[in-house]
């Protein structure tokens, strides 16, 4: 239980809200699995497409939703297996993360954190959207669809 708690506080850079440290972006996606892998949870990563020229932003929205979908994974599921599949076409990016869990999900953390609103945002963000919830059959998915260039500017209104 330590040693997740380690890898969650790394996971979760407090540095990400300060913007005093590079973004991480879908390069580092390996990294990523492999420290979560780590951590005890088996992950296999599936990348279709070429990631190198998204926008910015959307490489960094990708790293963050697969990070605090992996991260949940960790704090919820127990025992589990998890998927993560990152489609790349033309105009969208499509991000699906999965796990086998069996059991019941555990509460959710009494310190908040980003979690499944987060992701949401961050693909409204874009004009995406977000979905997360039990699968039939046991475990739990969250996938997301990104269309690249249509989304709002920061600031504007919603």
């Amino acid at each position: 239980m330590e040693e997740t708690s380690r890898l969650l506080n790394v996971l979760r850079d407090p540095d990400e809200e300060a913007g005093l440290a590079p973004q991480p972006g879908t390069g580092e996606l390996d990294a990523l699995a492999a420290s979560v892998r780590a951590a005890g949870l088996p992950v296999n990563l599936v990348i279709d497409g070429n990631l190198a020229a998204l926008p910015a932003a959307v490489d960094v929205s990708v790293y963050r939703i697969v990070q605090e979908a992996l991260t949940n994974v960790l704090k919820h599921a127990g025992p589990a297996r998890a998927e993560v599949t990152i489609g790349c076409e033309q105009d969208t990016v499509t991000i699906e993360v999965t796990d086998n869990r069996t059991g019941q999900p555990g509460n959710g953390s009494p310190h908040g954190g980003h979690g499944l609103a987060g992701m949401r945002e961050r693909a409204a963000v874009f004009g995406g959207e977000l979905a997360a919830g039990p699968q039939p059959g046991g475990g739990f998915a969250v996938p997301a669809l990104l269309p690249l260039g249509g989304g709002r500017s920061p600031g504007e209104p919603s």
